[in-house]
């Protein structure tokens, strides 16, 4: 007699309710928890250089943030396949969220940030470019013991909540797991709108504690939702992970002759039923054929980390780009430019609503709120039934394509804002609480950047989770999903040192004055270089995926079906 969790793929095919219950859960799930991750990086540097942290120690705080959120994803992936199993590691996720929430909420508030950090002096308002230095972060323990728990919550999630909703889909064939995807991306875009357009004009605008209750509500829902749709849920028991093993094999596979002796060795004991054959000590063929499989993916999964350097420019130098352009204001009667020297004009301008940084995202994210349903009805139907249907690698080269076009145009917009800094045609702007000076491009020349960079998440992200997921051997599903995101980590921290690095002395980007007015860092160059960057490497990923679709039809053909579909 089957095993329950062997008999639950039948019964979600017996009834279809529980598959929609179960991916209507995990979708909401996905779109709240994004919202409230969202809603606290976005604003960060912001919320910290109100506590009068310096702009390099809250930027800094900001990407450990981040770059911990996708480097830890590996480990929440690894735990899930090992011991809790995907939904308890989702349970455990979700918990994590509210005392790093919480502490956030305290440091937002009056009493509370007087009983976690003590008093502080509210800093003056200056430009920022001589802003004084505080001696040290302000309440920096309860605030890093904050973002280390969110990190930890958002790493597990990610590991683990594609892959979990996958599951309930898997039975239904690979053309229902494909849609799955497209619209698990279309929900962390719903909470990117939320996040954006309500949740970050509260926190610049109005109150930062309102904004973390905001989010803490949030997380809440979820992790109320996520326990009432658990009984439609398909969840796997752990069946171990083969993480260990794959370690193990990696350096053994130094030595000479590993795999010409274990073929041998297993060819001699070929002829014998199972129970007469010695216990041979080491990794078993299964774990061997898993581990071939695991070398054929990374490749293509390394040379994905160009797209993902290109593609968080829109979370760093995008949004560095647009702070030195012209930002209009929400409220007429205050100005959004002034001269330097016009101290009446500051106090006016400071006095309305301005429309936050983080909205400039929503181009992004509306281009792939659009697209995402015309690709899933329209597009991918027609090119169906035409037997045009290009497969997930294929897509991805597209997706590079396009995020070599965003990051040329982001090149291009540059040169002309440097031109007008050359002909010293700029103007003060204040931007929360710092002044920057400014060209008189307007912001919105960089929507299309931004609608370029969300069409390449259409062709290259969100079939990168689709390649990641149906490629991975099953007992390493989670734990690759994880190094996917890893991988993502590692290209916004390579974008980030190579902007450090070219910010030493003689780099392009290395100003001896100010950045907002100096027209010797030369940002356009480094976007340049990173296009060049992702063009050589296209042409690398398209040889790779060739030669990893031939592997693979060779292991699928007479010897036995692909380890990562048994």
């Amino acid at each position: 007699m089957p095993r329950p969790e062997e008999r639950q793929p039948l019964v979600a095919r017996a009834r279809p309710w529980r598959v929609r219950a179960a991916c209507v859960g995990v979708l909401a799930v996905q779109a709240l928890e994004r919202a409230a991750f969202l809603g606290v990086a976005a604003t960060l540097v912001l919320h910290l250089g109100g506590l009068g942290w310096a702009g390099a120690q809250a930027s800094l705080a900001a990407l450990l943030l981040l770059g911990a959120s996708f480097v830890l994803a590996p480990l929440g992936g690894w735990v899930a396949d090992a011991y809790l199993g995907r939904r308890r590691a989702l349970v455990l996720s979700l918990g994590l969220y509210l005392p790093g929430l919480g502490l956030l909420l305290a440091s937002a508030g009056g009493d509370a940030r007087l009983a976690l950090c003590g008093d502080l002096s509210a800093p003056p308002l200056r430009p920022a470019p001589v802003r004084a230095a505080p001696p040290g972060p302000y309440c920096a323990a309860p605030l890093y013991g904050a973002l280390l728990l969110l990190a930890l919550a958002a790493s597990s999630v990610r590991g683990n909540l594609a892959a979990f909703g996958a599951d309930q889909v898997m039975e239904l064939g690979r053309d229902a797991t494909r849609r799955f995807f497209n619209w698990f991306y279309w929900s962390i875009n719903v909470g990117a709108v939320f996040t954006l357009l309500v949740v970050a004009f509260i926190q610049q605008n109005l109150s930062f504690l309102l904004g973390y209750s905001v989010l803490l509500g949030c997380v809440l829902l979820a992790f109320f939702t996520f326990l009432f749709t658990t009984p439609a849920f398909i969840s796997k028991p752990p069946r171990g992970s083969q993480v260990s093993s794959m370690l193990k094999l990696a350096l053994r596979s130094c030595r000479p002759g590993l795999w010409g002796r274990r073929a041998a060795r297993d060819s001699q004991g070929a002829h014998l039923l199972p129970d007469q054959r010695a216990p041979q000590p080491g990794p078993s063929p299964q774990d061997i054929a898993n581990f071939r499989v695991l070398v054929k993916i990374l490749p293509v999964m390394v040379t994905l980390v160009p797209y993902w350097m290109v593609y968080f420019q829109m979370q760093s130098t995008y949004v560095l780009q647009g702070l030195h352009l012209h930002i209009p204001s929400l409220s007429p009667a205050s100005p959004t430019m002034a001269s330097s020297n016009s101290s009446m004009t500051l106090r006016a301008w400071g006095s309305g609503y301005t429309i936050p940084e983080a909205w400039l995202l929503l181009a992004n994210v509306v281009a792939v709120l659009i697209l995402v349903p015309l690709k899933d009805h329209l597009l991918d139907p027609l090119l169906l039934r035409c037997e045009l249907l290009p497969s997930a690698l294929q897509k991805m080269a597209l997706g590079m394509l396009f995020s070599f076009a965003s990051v040329v145009v982001a090149g291009v917009l540059e040169m002309e804002r440097l031109g007008y800094v050359h002909r010293n045609e700029t103007a003060l702007q204040l931007i929360g609480e710092d002044l920057h000076w400014a060209a008189p491009l307007s912001v919105w020349w960089q929507i299309p950047q931004y609608l370029l960079i969300g069409i390449s998440e259409i062709f290259a992200s969100i079939p990168g989770l689709e390649f990641a997921y149906g490629a991975a051997p099953r007992t390493m599903q989670s734990a690759i999903m994880g190094i996917f995101f890893c991988l993502s980590g590692v290209g916004s921290l390579l974008g980030s040192s190579l902007v450090a690095l070219l910010s030493l002395p003689g780099g392009w980007m290395h100003c001896p004055r100010d950045f907002e007015s100096a027209d010797s860092c030369r940002l356009d160059l480094y976007f340049f270089l990173l296009a060049g960057i992702q063009g050589v490497t296209a042409i690398l990923f398209i040889c790779i995926s060739r030669r990893y679709e031939r592997t693979r039809q060779e292991l699928a053909s007479p010897h036995g079906p692909h380890p990562g579909r048994g």
